[in-house]
């Protein structure tokens, strides 16, 4: 069964432009909204505790927007899978290269927080600035998280790592000078976490970024993707100025508010569908149902 998923995705890559493929992505997208009602769910109560100002008509909207993102985003990443790095570059441009460019070769951390397009703007980045490390979750499906590793490789020197074995092997090759394109804003339980508020609710958060930019003496420039009506932009922003401060809960906070921001700029592109609360504090109950 997957392998005919696989194939029907390598069909429809083969077939259709990559405009072609996000519209039918949206579209797909826009079914899944009824369809997928557990994750439906989830969105929808991360909606309401992040924008409770919300009524819900603006709610269903931004809902049903992020979708039809995620449907676009998931289709156009099969050009990463089995197109050439001039189909991959002409989907994806990088905007802010003055902030970043001056770290190449030394420790950096890319902060690249889990907008839709985080993992194809990943792509764009290693073809720009190899040799370079970045970590990945293992995927259920074998052939998938095949196919998504191997992209990872494609166009440039990437070393990937997966979440299981931890950050040491990223952290030896982001002191080798190899960028580290990162995205520690996932709930992974309470391990190497501190609870704290992301928009309005404790959220237990990774610690890693500060640790690991003070351990390697690395900057952090954040990386945000933006998918927009041309395909995608890897925007790069400025170097975070005195960070880390040695406070382990401020500077994780920080993090959480810069994506907070950007949140609130395109709403329907932040990955709504992950369980971001799902760790509580102890003694709170479930928030999800």
């Amino acid at each position: 069964m997957q392998r005919l998923g696989v194939a029907l995705l390598w069909l429809l890559w083969r077939l259709l432009p990559a405009r072609a493929l996000g519209r039918l992505g949206e579209v797909l997208g826009g079914l899944l909204f009824h369809l997928a009602r557990a994750r439906r769910h989830i969105a929808a109560t991360n909606l309401r505790l992040c924008f409770p100002e919300w009524d819900e008509a603006r709610l269903t909207a931004v809902l049903k927007a992020h979708f039809r993102a995620l449907g676009r985003a998931s289709l156009q990443e099969t050009v990463s899978w089995w197109g050439s790095q001039a189909e991959m570059e002409a989907l994806t441009r990088i905007e802010g290269l003055e902030h970043i460019t001056p770290h190449r070769g030394r420790p950096v951390i890319c902060l690249a927080p889990h907008f839709v397009g985080v993992a194809i703007a990943g792509i764009r980045f290693a073809a720009a600035f190899s040799p370079v490390v970045t970590l990945n979750a293992r995927i259920k499906s074998r052939q998938i998280e095949r196919l998504v590793f191997q992209s990872r490789r494609r166009f440039g020197d990437t070393e990937v790592y997966t979440r299981q074995e931890g950050v040491k092997p990223a952290l030896r090759a982001l002191k080798k000078g190899r960028p580290f394109y990162f995205a520690p804003d996932l709930d992974f339980g309470r391990r190497e976490a501190v609870f704290v508020p992301f928009f309005h609710t404790q959220a237990a958060t990774l610690a890693a970024l500060p640790r690991l930019s003070k351990l390697a003496g690395a900057p952090v420039v954040p990386a945000v993707a933006r998918q927009d009506a041309d395909g995608y932009v890897l925007r790069f922003y400025p170097a975070w100025q005195d960070y880390p401060t040695g406070d382990l809960e401020a500077d994780v906070r920080r993090m959480n508010a810069f994506i907070e921001e950007r949140a609130r700029e395109m709403p329907e592109q932040y990955l709504w569908v992950h369980k971001r609360f799902k760790t509580r504090p102890e003694g709170e109950p479930g928030i999800y149902g």
